[in-house]
């Protein structure tokens, strides 16, 4: 069973926590990940290039010319695709490349990355996040020391004063336990987590 110390926001060790291992001593599967960015990416294209086919583009629908004796092949509109401005044939439309993965792979794949934080030493928990109001300057002197400079801070939705606080510091984040997701797990160089978001984790997580 891992086990991970707890600080307080002046970085003083105050205890330590025990870590599930269902969720943080998991193998690091680099192919499940892979394929859960991938995922998420997809899921953010936008898929919204479109054109116009011969039954949309303008023009007039009348024969450009008669049926026969013009020695000419024969033509029903100026709006087909091989008609200069005609219409396009098999064109791009809108449509959605998102696709969705096994919410067993999806939540196999955060306790992997959880897993691989914790074994580096990149998961750091600390007591709470009660900064009593919204200060930029006191969150970042805070991360300064804990010697972090890339870091997401996970703590529960109603913190507004954490989350306002952070907004303007370059290359810090801040989510819920139940809003993370992979891209941004690896995105940022370490994780800063209170206490009881890392019990919640380990609950919506468990296998």
């Amino acid at each position: 069973m891992p086990t991970v110390d707890v600080w307080n926001l002046e970085h003083k060790k105050i205890g330590t926590l025990d870590l599930a291992g269902e969720v943080f001593g998991q193998e690091y599967r680099e192919d499940l990940i892979g394929e859960a960015v991938r995922n998420q990416m997809a899921r953010r294209r936008k898929g919204s290039a479109s054109t116009k086919t011969r039954g949309t583009v303008s023009g007039t629908g009348a024969k450009p010319f008669k049926q026969k004796r013009t020695g000419r092949a024969r033509q029903g509109t100026e709006r087909a695709p091989h008609h200069v401005g005609g219409g396009k044939a098999f064109g791009p439309k809108p449509r959605s490349y998102a696709y969705r993965l096994p919410k067993k792979v999806r939540r196999k794949v955060l306790r992997s990355v959880l897993s691989g934080q914790a074994r580096d030493n990149k998961l750091v928990v600390v007591k709470d996040f009660a900064l009593g109001e919204i200060k930029t300057k006191r969150l970042f002197e805070i991360l300064k020391s804990f010697g972090l400079s890339r870091a997401l801070l996970v703590d529960a939705k109603d913190n507004l004063n954490l989350k306002l606080s952070a907004r303007n510091i370059p290359d810090v984040g801040v989510r819920t336990p139940e809003g993370l997701n992979v891209v941004e797990l690896l995105r940022f160089e370490n994780i800063v987590i209170s206490e009881t978001s890392v019990r919640q984790l380990q609950e919506d997580l468990m296998p």
